[in-house]
């Protein structure tokens, strides 16, 4: 979240980037509040101040009358301390739930708007858009040829969303993130596996919303554990209410899980095949910086995200992503969209990817922290996300962009060691 201090002393600022972010929040109320709150904060630390200097005069008094009346003036004030105390507390509390919902300050090079028609082409890949001589199939088709995805299998067993991949697409899973491990193991990652569960105060702490229903979010009845939509819960959950030295600094890790999204509200062209799902798997980038080197790094993400689909020989473009369309933590955001030319009548761009640098807004709420050799005190780190590849939506840009007129798909060179063929064959 925003420092309180900050909120309080720009009010005028945060409000218009809420106004910019399309989100509807009472700065006003904010500042009200806190004033109340330092207000019974000083009064609560006047009342202490008094009833400890009575307290200390019981003992220096001979008289036995004066004696029970100080004592009566001892509780008369705890009474009031405590009393105005509470109200502190029901204020900070109030204050804190509005702070929580404040989303992150905005970059001041993002674009401003809401909607696919604000957001800004910065980069197109290495790999041009084909031009085929025969009419694309998209994935669902492709996937029930060649025997690789089963749609009705999942919908069986799980319901609408869940599916099997089989055979070769199967490998491709295997491939795909053994390729991009490879890149990040040479990069300097920190390789792991997540857990697929993380405590609901993690998630708020990241900026998911465990509860309630707007939630996206699938939770364990009878716990306080939900499952995760995203390893940057877990990788971002690792460090919390530690202090990190800055020396450490930049730390990158990288984790697989498994991502569970109840995809609510979902609907249209896009929910068809496996581009949104309930259960996917992915293997995630995250970096814990300074905060003079959160923008540099946030470069750096965006730039392995492209070198991974170079590598691949999937066409794509890069999108700075508009203030409307921003999540809450995100101070800047940039979606790397592969050109799948089975969606649409010709053809569509189809989000794979995306990478967002958070400033200190969730360190602020998980209590990540560093310290400088030789000063005092600790500051808040910078934490920073990245999607270095998605499963299901890598296999749709692959499938549908390697597809043969003969019904076969050609393997990415990039995967071929992994996946042990070049071409997945049409089946008779």
């Amino acid at each position: 979240m925003l420092d309180r201090k900050y909120l309080i002393d720009h009010a005028d600022l945060v409000q218009q980037n809420c106004h910019n972010r399309g989100v509807a929040v009472d700065i006003d109320t904010l500042v009200s509040l806190e004033r109340q709150r330092r207000e019974r904060l000083a009064q609560v630390e006047e009342l202490n101040r008094k009833a400890n200097e009575v307290a200390k005069s019981i003992g220096q008094t001979k008289d036995a009358v004066e004696r029970e009346a100080r004592k009566e003036e001892g509780r008369r004030l705890r009474e009031e301390k405590d009393a105005a105390q509470a109200e502190h507390d029901r204020l900070e509390r109030e204050c804190h739930a509005l702070q929580a919902a404040i989303p992150n300050m905005t970059h001041p090079n993002a674009p401003v708007g809401g909607g696919d028609h604000a957001n800004v082409e910065v980069r197109r890949g290495k790999t041009p858009i084909r031009v085929f001589d025969f009419t694309p199939k998209d994935h669902v088709a492709l996937g029930e040829a060649l025997g690789l995805i089963d749609l009705d299998g999942g919908a069986r067993t799980t319901g609408h969303g869940f599916y099997f991949l089989r055979n070769e697409a199967v490998l491709l899973e295997l491939a795909l993130q053994r390729y991009v491990l490879s890149v990040l193991e040479a990069e300097g990652f920190t390789l792991t596996t997540t857990p697929d569960l993380a405590q609901n105060h993690i998630l708020e702490g990241i900026g998911f919303l465990p509860r309630g229903p707007e939630t996206q979010v699938y939770s364990i009845e009878n716990s306080d554990l939900s499952l995760v939509g995203t390893a940057e819960i877990t990788l971002g959950g690792l460090y919390s209410g530690q202090t990190l030295d800055a020396e450490q600094f930049p730390m990158k890790v990288c984790g697989i899980s498994h991502c569970f999204r109840t995809e609510a509200g979902a609907h249209g062209r896009a929910t068809r095949g496996i581009y949104r799902v309930h259960q996917f798997t992915k293997v995630e980038m995250f970096a814990y910086t300074l905060p003079d080197q959160s923008d540099a790094i946030h470069d750096y993400l965006m730039d392995l995200e492209c070198r991974i689909f170079d590598g691949l020989g999937i066409p794509y473009r890069v999108i700075d992503t508009c203030t409307g369309d921003l999540g809450g933590p995100a101070y800047r955001k940039y979606d790397l969209e592969a050109w799948m030319p089975g969606r649409g009548t010709a053809g569509e761009w189809g989000e794979v990817t995306s990478t967002s640098n958070c400033t200190d807004y969730q360190a602020r709420r998980l209590d990540i922290r560093y310290r400088v050799k030789g000063e005092k005190g600790t500051r808040f780190a910078h934490t920073l996300n990245g999607t270095a590849v998605a499963i299901t939506r890598a296999i749709i840009a692959i499938l549908e962009n390697y597809q043969q007129a003969d019904g076969s798909i050609v393997i990415p060179e990039a995967l071929r060691a992994w996946v042990g063929k070049d071409r997945i064959a049409a089946k008779s």
